[in-house]
């Protein structure tokens, strides 16, 4: 029998994973990673998407005013910097961005999970169990990155030199929109 809380929370987690998705294929586009490196790509999204509501719920109200003044503003300086710096180099310019790792990947990580942090607290009214939540969470970022990141390997020749340009856009994009949904429209 089928819990009552998973459907909504499956609903949520694909939500969630709009940005990380986004992310991922970009990235699949222009680098053509391993099917390792594809994964190491999607865990790392699908792990930030499941920590950040567990920090949620258990903050609770403490902290949700404190965040939400200024994540929208860290999400779009995130994103904007790593897309500013992809479009820099598909304009001939240094090669300044490679494929997402190290640093850069745990930074486009938590700036695509923000909203997630907002989201754990949305659990308690769900009657879901935090942990199980957010597992499932993680887990349907991590498939969902991982498809959209061998999609874009797939896609990328065709985009040609264009890939990095359109990812570099999609991040900023990205960016703008948690940052206009939070700043205007009180999301």
């Amino acid at each position: 029998m089928m819990s009552a809380w998973l459907i909504p929370v499956m609903i949520l987690a694909v939500a969630l994973a709009v940005d990380a998705v986004a992310v991922a294929a970009a990235q699949g586009a222009c680098y053509r990673p391993s099917a390792g490196r594809s994964a190491e790509m999607a865990l790392a999204f699908g792990l930030a998407q499941g920590v950040m509501p567990l920090g949620g719920f258990f903050l609770g109200a403490l902290a949700v005013g404190a965040v939400e003044a200024v994540d929208h503003w860290i999400a779009l300086a995130l994103l904007g910097f790593l897309g500013f710096q992809m479009l820099r180099g598909s304009f001939g310019e240094d090669e300044v961005v490679n494929p997402l790792r190290g640093r850069t990947l745990l930074l486009a990580a938590l700036a695509t999970s923000i909203d997630a942090f907002a989201a754990g607290l949305t659990l308690p009214l769900l009657d879901a169990p935090a942990f199980a939540a957010c597992a499932a969470i993680a887990g349907v970022t991590a498939l969902l990155s991982y498809a959209a990141v061998r999609l874009g390997v797939r896609a990328g020749p065709r985009l040609g030199d264009y890939a990095e340009r359109v990812g570099g856009v999609l991040l900023i994009l990205i960016g703008l929109r948690i940052f206009i949904s939070h700043q205007f429209l009180g999301a």
